[in-house]
């Protein structure tokens, strides 16, 4: 599997896309949300985390860590912000996931880089610089943002299989810290993300007692 860096070229472009919304459709629970989209989501909807889990957000549990995820809806099971014309409604505010498409992340060796992803059947894409196809503002802080909750996630990981009688504690604990909690959506996002990292970490080194 070929990885890409930030300054590497990929073909990814579609051109818009000019309609085809084959990646917003039978997503299941994958578009999963990370602390960032929700605050994105927060500010573009003007709703709090719980008022979007009446209608747009769902909960499942991914590698024994409960995360959110965007719901699916309809005969044709779309993403409930794909609106008539089959282009997103949120675009400016969608997720990571959504964003990134069709490339994946890894993390290989604590590095953030990117894959192709064969779900898009688009054909003739156009390669672009993946900083650029990202399309995400201060990108460096970004992306340091991204390897700490791939890390975070890491540990709870690890600390629910070594504890399961806490397992649900601590699911919960994550999920109030990084998504209920409301974010000041006129500050910046990332030193708030900061400080309720380390606030986690350090109620998670608690559990060791």
């Amino acid at each position: 599997m070929k990885l890409y860096g930030i300054n590497d070229m990929a073909r990814v472009d579609c051109a818009g896309c000019k309609g085809c919304s084959d990646c917003c459709r039978g997503m299941g629970d994958t578009i999963v949300l990370d602390p960032l989209d929700s605050y994105r989501l927060t500010k573009r909807l003007h709703k709090s985390f719980e008022e979007m889990l009446d209608d747009c957000i769902g909960l499942h549990v991914e590698e024994g860590v409960i995360l959110p995820h965007l719901l699916m809806t309809g005969e044709e099971a779309h993403c409930v912000f794909l609106n008539a014309e089959g282009r997103c409604s949120i675009h400016e505010a969608r997720p990571g996931l959504c964003r990134i498409f069709p490339l994946g992340r890894s993390y290989e060796e604590g590095e953030l880089r990117y894959f192709l992803l064969e779900e898009c059947p688009k054909e003739g894409k156009s390669k672009v610089k993946v900083q650029k196809w990202l399309d995400t503002p201060e990108l460096t802080k970004n992306q340091q943002f991204l390897i700490q909750w791939h890390k975070l996630r890491g540990k709870l990981r690890e600390k629910a299989s070594e504890k399961p009688e806490k397992s649900k504690e601590m699911n919960l604990l994550l999920l109030h810290l990084f998504f209920v909690h409301p974010y000041e959506i006129a500050t910046d996002f990332y030193p708030q993300f900061e400080a309720r990292y380390a606030e986690f970490l350090l109620k998670l080194s608690e559990t060791e007692d």
